[in-house]
C-alpha cells in the first residue's frame, strides 16, 4: 500500500519494540491528564501498555490490516483507520512513534492545528535534538517557541526499532504554554520578523536586527541589551524569552520589506 507523502507505509513506520522506551512514553504520558490520541499505532507497542492508563484513548493507524489486528489485540480501545495528517487533533494528549519519513509534515501540522495540550513524540534523533534547541536554535524552533516549550528525553538507538532504520530515535515532548511569550495573534508577523533575522545579511545581531527591523543600529543595539543578548550573538544562540522581549522592545515590527 502506497502512503501519499511517498514510499510504502511498512518501509516508513519502524515499529518499536524497546521495553524502556515504551516505559518512558507511558510514563510522560502518565504524567499528563485527558483522553488520548495516539498516531502511528502500528502492532500497538504503545498501545497496549497506554491502555493501562486507564484513559480515553483512540489510537489510529493507517494500514487497514495493521488496525483490525490491533482492535483483536486491544479490545478496550478505539481504534481508527486513517492517515494521521488528517485526524483531528482534538485531544488533549498526543502520543506516537512518528514514521520517520513523516516527522517534518506531522510536526508542522502539530505547532500548527488542533486544540492539543501535550505531546509525547517518537521522531528522528536529528530531528528531536533540533526542535528540543539542542546546539543552538533553528528558524523552525525559534518561530515556533513561544506557544510551545519542547524537551528532549533522551535517545533511542536504531536497534529498538524493526526494520532497523538508519538513524536513531529521540524522545520529545511539546508542551502548550499555558501563558504565550507572545499573542498568538501576532504570530504570523512574529515568525516573518524572526525569518528576517535569521535569514538576514550583517555582521553582527545588532546590524542583522536594524536591517530586518528597519530602525537604526543603536535602536537595534538597545532591544539587544534590554533582551539581554549580546550584539555579536548568533540568531541560534538567542533564547524563547529573549525572541519574545526583542520583539516586544521593537514594538512589534514588521520586517522590513527590500527595496527592489
Amino acid at each position: 500500500m502506497r502512503h501519499p507523502h511517498g514510499g510504502r507505509h511498512e518501509l516508513g513506520q519502524n515499529l518499536l519494540h524497546h521495553a524502556p522506551t515504551v516505559d518512558a512514553v507511558v510514563r510522560l504520558v502518565g504524567a499528563t491528564d485527558g483522553p488520548v490520541l495516539e498516531i502511528g499505532a502500528g502492532e500497538g507497542a504503545l498501545t497496549r501498555p497506554l491502555a493501562g492508563l486507564g484513559r480515553d484513548l483512540l489510537a489510529v493507524e493507517v494500514d487497514p490490516r495493521r488496525a483490525d489486528r490491533l482492535r483483536a489485540r486491544a479490545p478496550g480501545v478505539a481504534v481508527l483507520c486513517a492517515d494521521a495528517l488528517r485526524v483531528p487533533l482534538d485531544r488533549p494528549v498526543v502520543v506516537g512513534n512518528i514514521p520517520f519519513h513523516l516527522t517534518t509534515p506531522l510536526l508542522r501540522r502539530l505547532l500548527h492545528h488542533g486544540r492539543w495540550r501535550h505531546a509525547v513524540l517518537l521522531t528522528q534523533w536529528e530531528v528531536a535534538r533540533k526542535r528540543a534547541g539542542v546546539g543552538g536554535r533553528t528558524l523552525l524552533t525559534a518561530q515556533t517557541d513561544p506557544w510551545f516549550e519542547v524537551a528532549l528525553h533522551g535517545r533511542v538507538p536504531a536497534d529498538a526499532f524493526r526494520p532497523r532504520p538508519s538513524v536513531d530515535g529521540g524522545l520529545l515532548t511539546v508542551a502548550r504554554r499555558e501563558r504565550p511569550l507572545v499573542d498568538p495573534e501576532q504570530r504570523p508577523a512574529y515568525q516573518r520578523f524572526v525569518a528576517a533575522v535569521f535569514t538576514g545579511p550583517g555582521r553582527g545581531l545588532d546590524q542583522v536586527l536594524a536591517r530586518a527591523a528597519g530602525v537604526p543600529v543603536g535602536t537595534a543595539r538597545r532591544a539587544l541589551a534590554a533582551a539581554g543578548v549580546p550584539a555579536r550573538a548568533l540568531p541560534r544562540d538567542v533564547r524563547p524569552e529573549q525572541w519574545a522581549r526583542l520583539w516586544q522592545a521593537l514594538g512589534g515590527v514588521e520586517p522590513r520589506r527590500p527595496r527592489r
